[in-house]
């Protein structure tokens, strides 16, 4: 049995998958306001998959920021609590189990490329586009995380081919100017379409739809800086299918836009990368945490 974990900054989900990848068991709880407590929430729930089971199992655990190789602590979390803190240490001595923790988005991609929108593929850009931004690369059924722990860190590249409005472009929670994050995000998307403060685009391609020039407009140039950050990807990695994920993913006009914008960026003369959205829809991050077991 293969235990995932989802750790996001509101809700806590564990999925219990078997050998032949059949879900056994899938739960979700609010996220503790305390680091103790989510230690206490995450060994809860699998003690109570584990006697609904009837099974030991793997666990593997996605967090919205990544483990330091050089210290071994949470860094750049945009949970505030788990920074600076030993999760993967804390975890399996809670646990009596080593525990693998990466990040969201390498969850992301490790499920997409099992057996999602990015299966059959060698190399799988996976991007997630909600509350924030954040990007997983896995080739040949392995994350790429690097050395420094930051392979994928897409989020926080500064947006490419700046036009003079954007430019510096907004401050980042990181501290940078211009991050992908505070244009691509669902927050960044709100507050380009509705000003400083704005944080919930949910409504915005309903907007559109109904004729609002503004919400049509702001669509637009987040079509348009998407397809440039993705451009910055081939150009770099030249992945063999790109998979969009997040809430933002849910807008369909993506895949119909930024293929051809993208194009415009790519260095040569063909531009046949895939922009495909997640086949797993929020379970990716959940099912991906459990196959930081798998072999590869």
């Amino acid at each position: 049995m293969r235990f995932g974990i989802d750790l996001g900054g509101t809700k806590i989900e564990i999925v219990a998958l078997a050998r032949d990848g059949t879900v056994r068991l899938r739960e979700r709880r609010p996220t503790p306001p305390t680091y103790e407590a989510t230690i206490e929430a995450i060994a809860a729930l699998v003690a109570e998959a584990e006697r609904e089971t009837g099974v030991r199992g793997t666990v593997g655990v996605g967090i919205p920021g990544s483990l330091s190789p050089a210290t071994g602590l949470v860094r750049n979390a945009n949970t505030q609590a788990l920074n600076g803190r030993p999760l993967d240490k804390d975890l399996a001595a809670a646990l009596g189990r080593e525990v693998r923790v990466t990040n969201d988005a390498n969850c992301l991609a490790m499920s997409e490329a099992a057996d999602g929108a990015g299966a059959g593929h060698r190399t799988v850009f996976a991007v997630i586009m909600g509350t924030g931004c954040g990007g997983g690369i896995v080739s040949s059924g392995r994350i790429l995380d690097g050395p420094n722990g930051t392979g994928g860190e897409w989020g926080h590249t500064p947006l490419p081919w700046m036009t003079e409005a954007e430019f510096p472009g907004p401050r980042c929670w990181c501290g940078r100017l211009g991050c992908l994050e505070t244009f691509l995000s669902g927050p960044g998307l709100a507050a380009d379409c509705d000003g400083p403060g704005a944080r919930d685009a949910g409504g915005i391609p309903a907007r559109a739809a109904a004729g609002e020039e503004k919400a049509a407009a702001a669509l637009a140039r987040h079509a348009d800086r998407l397809a440039r950050a993705l451009g910055m990807i081939v150009n770099i990695l030249d992945p063999d299918v790109i998979v969009l994920g997040g809430g933002l993913s849910n807008m369909r006009h993506l895949y119909a836009e930024v293929p051809p914008l993208m194009a415009r960026h790519v260095f040569g003369d063909v531009s046949r990368t895939p922009v495909v959205q997640a086949r797993h829809g929020d379970s990716s991050g959940v099912f991906g945490a459990a196959r930081l077991w798998d072999p590869g």
